[in-house]
């Protein structure tokens, strides 16, 4: 197992030009470390954001009776890539925010798969 902030700076030295990245608490949205590679981007709000899609997503599932399980959330935006990750739980989750045209989804997605089984 590994610390929120030990999974944050592996994270880091896989992706050295990741925008962001985070391990949030699913319940209260609140990051429980993070790390930010431009200054104006606001982590505490984007984790707080995308606790609200990962709740959207969960609810949705439960209210389709759909009997699945997140594997991970992808939103794609114009130039960047926002991954979302839950633990094995549910309980925590990694936001990834990526520049689309450095960054191979693929490489990514395994990277983010690693990981998320080993935070607590």
């Amino acid at each position: 197992m590994s610390s929120p902030k030990q999974t944050v700076q592996e994270i880091l030295n896989e992706l050295p030009t990741l925008l962001a990245v985070a391990v949030v608490e699913t319940e209260t949205g609140m990051p429980l470390a993070s790390h930010a590679n431009i200054a104006e981007f606001d982590i505490e709000t984007a984790a707080a954001y995308n606790t609200e899609v990962v709740k959207a997503k969960l609810k949705a599932i439960k209210a389709l009776k759909l009997n699945q399980t997140v594997q991970d959330i992808l939103l794609t935006l114009t130039d960047q890539l926002h991954l979302l990750k839950l633990s094995p739980t549910g309980d925590k989750f990694i936001y990834l925010a990526v520049n689309s045209r450095d960054t191979n989804l693929a490489q990514a997605r395994q990277i983010l798969k690693a990981y998320s089984a080993s935070i607590n």
